[in-house]
C-alpha cells in the first residue's frame, strides 16, 4: 500500500489524474470527511496514529478519503483532497492488514489534525497550518497518557459540527 521509499512525497510536481490546478501534491496524511465540505487531514510521521485517528473518526460518521497518502491541490481559495488511485478505498490497520472502505472521492479540507507533537495545554491558543497557500485551523491531539486521548475523536466530531457554518462550501474556515 505504501509507495517505494524513494517515491516523492510533498513534491511540487503535478500528480497524474489530479484536476487542472496549480501544483497538486502528495502529502503524508490520512484524510476523512464529514460530508464533501468537511474534510479533515490527519498529518504526522509514520507510526504516529494517522490511520487509527481516521478509523476512530470513521466510527463516528466520517468517510474515508485517503489513508497515509493524500493528493491535495488549491483552487478558488479552498484546499481539496483525494486518494491516489492505487490506494483509494484502502485503510491500513496495523495488526489486521488492509481494510476496504467505500471512499469519498473528493473533499474540501476544513481542518488539519497534527499528530507530530501532542497538545499539552488545557486551553490552547488557536493554531493554523498553511498548505499550498490555503490556511486551515490545526488541532493537536492530547498526549496518549493524559486520559483525554480516547475522547479526542468525539471532540473533533463536535468541533466539525460547530464549525459547519464557518467552513461551509468555501473549504477553509472563515475565522474561529
Amino acid at each position: 500500500m505504501r509507495p517505494p521509499a524513494n517515491a516523492p512525497v510533498a513534491d511540487a510536481s503535478p500528480v497524474e489524474g489530479a484536476p487542472d490546478s496549480p501544483l497538486p501534491l502528495i502529502r503524508h496524511a490520512s484524510t476523512v470527511a464529514f460530508g464533501p465540505h468537511g474534510g479533515v487531514a490527519i498529518s504526522g510521521p509514520a507510526g504516529s496514529g494517522k490511520s487509527t485517528m481516521a478509523l476512530a473518526l470513521i466510527a463516528l460518521g466520517a468517510r474515508l478519503v485517503a489513508d497515509d497518502r493524500t493528493v491535495t491541490w488549491a483552487g478558488d481559495g479552498a484546499l481539496f483532497a483525494r486518494a491516489p488511485g492505487a490506494i483509494a478505498g484502502l485503510l491500513e490497520r496495523r495488526g489486521i492488514g488492509l481494510l476496504r472502505l467505500p471512499p469519498l472521492r473528493l473533499a474540501r479540507l476544513c481542518l488539519v489534525i497534527d499528530l507530530s507533537s501532542p497538545q499539552t495545554q488545557r486551553l490552547p491558543e488557536p493554531r493554523q497550518m498553511t498548505w499550498q497557500g490555503v490556511t486551515l485551523p490545526c488541532l493537536r491531539a492530547p498526549e496518549a497518557t493524559s486520559g483525554l486521548a480516547p475522547t479526542f475523536p468525539a471532540a473533533v466530531q463536535r468541533y466539525m459540527q460547530e464549525s459547519e457554518e464557518r467552513c461551509g462550501r468555501g473549504g477553509a474556515m472563515k475565522g474561529r
